[in-house]
């Protein structure tokens, strides 16, 4: 049954369909654009839209037995409609409670009747007004650089670091204990918990790292300049002096673009380098455009804790493994996603990249 989906949608899932060649995921995105959400037909739905049309030459249901819809049915959905255009954040347990129905019939008419699904807020960082310019000047530079070089992006290495912490956090406010007695349990924890930090550098064959920012007692520091400089001369330079004429991209921390650090990396680079106070400038606040952000550090943080690493020596083994366990095939669709993202960026003319920001589709393939 295709209930879900209305006439016109199904048409133009057959449009879409006829003009992409036939390719289903090609499809799946001309919808979610014409239709701005990321809800689209599932490859089964739209095969079967196909083959209605194709055995019936029409995409709309066949006439079904059954009950037909009471007017205080119709009435009750446009309740429920008008409620939510009143307030679409009111929570399904309060608006049941306010019009006097189960959590479970509201639930049906919002999603079978009203075609409405729950979304979640999303976080992104804030762009400054000048910002967009910017990410636009960006987009448009790498795009232009790939067209003059179809092996540019083979060429490329996006760095960054991370934070890994070792233990979580208790939020005292929603952990409660039940028993007849107050038990006066404490935990305690330390003010600065354990934690590592990691630099690595993404590649479309490699991952350059990890390297651990850390002390002669293997104990995590910050991460300062002469520190950076110093991971710069006896691990990235040597990692990559087999191979001549990359390009280098870091994010506009102090320390990476201090005048010292730049001058550094020009040594090994030149001028093939991405970074505010080079040539080829990075944009301010762009982590959705850089792979260690938009892929590496969500990657490995779904992976490394899965054994509930218990000291700082067994996180960073985890670390290690599975950087080691990525495979080029994955890297090299990662790198290519960066020029996705630059595409995107244009088109939302430096602004954030709304098809992507509700979408985390890209990580779990991976």
């Amino acid at each position: 049954m295709m209930e879900k989906y209305t006439p016109q949608q199904r048409a133009k899932v057959v449009e879409f369909f006829s003009a992409k060649k036939h390719s289903i995921v090609e499809t799946q995105r001309a919808y979610r654009s014409h239709f701005n959400t990321v809800h689209c037909p599932s490859r089964s739905a739209i095969s079967r839209i196909i083959q209605r049309f194709r055995s019936q030459g029409s995409v709309t249901d066949l006439p079904r037995s059954g009950r037909p819809r009471t007017i205080q049915n119709v009435a009750t959905i446009d309740l429920v409609k008008s409620s939510v255009a009143e307030n679409a954040t009111v929570s399904t347990r309060q608006r049941a409670s306010q019009l006097g129905l189960s959590r479970t019939s509201l639930r049906r008419l919002m999603k079978d009747d009203l075609h409405l699904f729950p979304y979640k807020i999303q976080l992104v960082q804030e762009l400054k007004p000048l910002d967009a310019e910017k990410r636009l000047e960006y987009a448009i530079k790498l795009q232009d650089y790939v067209r003059k070089n179809k092996n540019f992006i083979d060429t490329l290495i996006m760095s960054d670091e991370a934070h890994f912490h070792l233990n979580g956090f208790v939020n005292k406010q929603n952990c409660r204990i039940w028993a007849s007695e107050n038990p006066r349990c404490v935990l305690q924890r330390q003010t600065y918990p354990l934690r590592c930090t990691v630099w690595c550098g993404v590649t479309s064959a490699r991952i350059i790292g990890p390297y651990f920012f850390e002390n002669q007692y293997d104990h995590a520091v910050s991460v300062t300049g002469d520190r950076y400089r110093t991971m710069i001369e006896n691990f990235l330079v040597p990692a990559v002096a087999n191979t001549p004429l990359m390009w280098f991209q870091q994010d506009g921390a102090t320390v990476h673009t201090a005048r010292a650090s730049i001058d550094l990396l020009r040594k090994t680079f030149g001028e093939r380098i991405i970074s505010r106070n080079a040539d080829f400038s990075w944009p301010p606040r762009s982590p959705d455009l850089t792979a260690p952000d938009y892929f590496l550090w969500g990657y490995l943080k779904d992976r490394v804790y899965a054994n509930k690493p218990n000291t700082i020596e067994a996180l960073k083994h985890n670390i290690a493994h599975e950087v080691r366990a990525i495979q080029p095939e994955i890297l090299k669709k990662v790198m290519e996603h960066a020029v996705k993202r630059a595409v995107l960026c244009q088109e939302e003319n430096g602004g954030h990249l709304r098809d992507l920001i509700f979408s985390n589709a890209f990580v779990k393939k991976m």
